[in-house]
This record gives C-alpha cells, structure tokens and sequence, in this order.
C-alpha cells in the first residue's frame, strides 16, 4: 500500500484544509490562557491518541517534534531564571532567581511549546498543498493571487533543500566541504538566496503569462467543500481543550495567565 492509498484511507484526509486550519488553532489558543504543565500533557495526550485518524507513524511525528524538542528548553530558561521568585529559593545572583515557582514556570512552558506543535504536525502532515490552496480560495473566499502565489512559494521549498544538498555534494567533491562549517554555511546561504531571487523572478513572469496575475475570477478544477465530518473535527478539537483545562483545574494547577 503507497503512502497516497494510506492518505485517502485515513479518516483526517476527508477533513477541509480550512477546517484543520481552525482546528489548529483551536488546539492552540485555549492553551494560553494558563500556564501549568497538566492542561499542556493532558491536551498533548489526548492528541496522540487520535494518530490513528491521520495516518502518521509515532517515529514520525517524534522526527518532526525534534526542533521544538531542542527550543523548547530554551523557551523555558527565561522563565526558570527571571520568573518572578517565589517559595524556596534555589540560587540568586544579579536580576537572577531560581525558585519553587520558576522552575515549575519553566517546565510549563517548556511542555506548551511541545503542546503547540503537535497539532500543527498531526493536522498537516499528510495535507497537500494543493487541497490547501483549493479550499483557502473556495472554502475561505481568500483572493486567487494570493492562495496561488502561496502555491508557488511552498513548490518551491523542495527545490531549494535538492539545491542545498547539491551544493553541499559538490564542494565535497571538489574537497572544499569539510572544513570551516559557519563559512560554507554561510556561503551557501548567500549563493541559494541569489537562486531563490531568480527563480523567484522567472516563475513571477510565468505565471503572468499564463494569466495568473489576471482579475478575472478563476474557476478551480478541484471542488473544496465542507462536510459533516468538519463539523466533528472541530467538535473533537473543542472536547479536548475542555478536557485539557479541566483538568488542569481539578488537579489544582490551574494557573490564569494574568494572574
């Protein structure tokens, strides 16, 4: 069974673009309105345990949480040593405190960052562009310039990783890729900025030629349309949220952002 068959089979793959959009946000805003570490798990769990309704492997989304794996400590070292102190105190030098309540800070925020990147990476995992465009420009009404442009630039993202490794591949063979690593990152950096621009350019005169930039309205070969199964999602997504802060309240970590 090829990947496309898994994607068509899964329950998440009937779902709009524009309502995972939502749904994405969904999971994700309600979260700041406490900074405690339970509502975070609890929503982060209840998510995963709805991977079987998007297709993807736990290897794969723990492969596309390790950036957030790598900031998210980094997210909370502000908190853990300039929260404001309070219970035992740990370590104090300068504007500096380490306290019962900064590092239980820093560990809640920590878990958010986690807690905000799963959903993006569950919902649009396995979402192709092109159905994205399709339902921002029928779905959303957003401008055909705009979603069509939007279109363009992501295409473009593959390119430029296959120009980045070639690159890479290249000075290797000529025996200049192994020393100095900021300087060939650097340089490399600067030579696919100069390939973007251009090929940025040659696809701008492209797509104007092919009547892309036109104000005519557009007819779309693809139908996007909302479903009973969105209505559903999005109910799904609420009841996690409820369950996540409610959770947090009966454990006593409730923790109002302003507060």
């Amino acid at each position: 069974m090829t990947d496309l068959d898994i994607e068509r089979r899964t329950w998440l793959s009937g779902v709009n673009p524009v309502t995972k959009i939502v749904l994405a946000l969904l999971l994700s805003i309600p979260l700041f309105a406490s900074i405690d570490v339970v509502s975070a798990l609890t929503a982060i769990a209840l998510q995963l345990l709805c991977l079987p309704l998007t297709g993807l492997r736990l290897i794969t989304v723990l492969k596309r949480l390790l950036p957030l794996l790598v900031f998210a400590p980094i997210a909370g070292i502000s908190m853990l040593l300039y929260a404001e102190p309070a219970g035992r105190i740990y370590f104090s030098f300068a504007f500096a405190t380490i306290s019962d309540d900064s590092i239980a800070l820093a560990l809640a925020v920590g878990v958010r960052v986690l807690a905000l990147g799963v959903p993006t990476i569950l919902l649009f995992g396995r979402t192709d562009p092109t159905e994205v465009s399709d339902a921002l420009a029928q779905v959303a009404k957003l401008p055909s310039r705009f979603v069509l442009g939007i279109l363009a630039g992501t295409r473009m993202l593959g390119l430029f990783l296959d120009d980045w490794r070639t690159m890479g591949l290249a000075r290797r063979a000529r025996g200049v890729g192994d020393t100095g690593v900021f300087r060939r990152f650097f340089s490399m950096a600067f030579v696919l900025l100069v390939f973007a621009v251009r090929r940025g350019s040659k696809l701008a005169m492209a797509m104007e030629a092919r009547g892309f930039g036109s104000d005519i309205p557009r007819t779309w070969a693809r139908p996007s349309r909302l479903h009973a199964r969105d209505a559903v999602a999005l109910l799904g997504g609420a009841t996690i949220m409820a369950l996540a802060l409610t959770a947090a309240v009966l454990a006593g970590t409730f923790r109002f952002v302003w507060t």
